[in-house]
């Protein structure tokens, strides 16, 4: 599971860091809001752990933005400010969690596996729909115009990645890590392999999407007519 930390107390975000990758997560962290609206962006992220209050862009400012954008990764609000119209505000404004410091660490774990079981807006409990394809998270079924095809758990791991990414260009480097883990010393010719595997799957079932290469940078899915969103190359 991925995290993005967003807090800019240093001192604070290392101790949550090493706490959460003992837990087992993979954390990315940043310090201000301009770059936690950056990378919330992205929409790779499993959970957001946002800080209220920070530097160039508040935190309530961020959450606002991720969702309007129709981001719903689930995010926790980390801050000092305590009383009910804090947290109701909070709420209100589209967190699924609201975290007073200071907090243990095994109440913060637990918050995020709370948040973790509610189903995102994207899914439901049997399928995903996106344009004009239907997978199954459940019995791993790609489904389109043209018929079903089964898919491997790397294949359905690399779908879901572009299915949550909104049309943004995903680096290679993200991939890797998104779906062979930050451990592993697979080599990058085995992303464009399943790359491949992926477009084939989606040819089969008579789709229009299109996983489109971006040199230099990585891949995006696109729908029929629609142009690929970039990103920055040296993020």
């Amino acid at each position: 599971m991925r995290i993005l930390l967003a807090e800019d107390d240093t001192k604070l975000n290392e101790t949550l860091a090493y706490g959460l990758k003992q837990a087992g997560f993979t954390v990315d962290s940043c310090f201000d809001g301009e770059d936690a609206l950056f990378y919330g962006e992205q929409n790779i992220y499993d959970v957001i752990l946002l800080d209220r209050m920070l530097p160039y862009m508040e935190g309530t400012d961020v959450l606002t933005s991720l969702r309007n954008k129709g981001i719903y990764t689930p995010i926790i609000l980390i801050t000092a400010l305590g009383t009910l119209s804090d947290k109701v505000a909070g709420l209100d404004m589209g967190a699924d969690d609201y975290l007073v410091k200071p907090f243990a660490l095994e109440e913060l774990l637990a918050r995020i596996r709370c948040v973790t079981r509610r189903p995102r807006q994207i899914i439901d409990e049997e399928s995903v729909v996106f344009s004009d394809i239907t997978w199954s998270a459940e019995q791993n079924r790609l489904s389109g115009p043209l018929g079903n095809c089964t898919i491997s758990k790397r294949e359905a791991a690399l779908l879901e990645t572009f299915l949550k990414s909104n049309g943004m260009t995903i680096p290679r480097s993200t991939l890797l890590l998104k779906v062979w883990g930050p451990d592993s010393d697979v080599e990058e010719g085995n992303l464009d392999n399943y790359i491949h595997f992926l477009r084939r799957r989606l040819r089969t079932v008579g789709s229009a999407l299109t996983l489109k290469t971006v040199r230099g940078v990585g891949y995006c899915m696109i729908k029929p007519s629609t142009p690929a969103v970039p990103i920055d190359s040296e993020s």
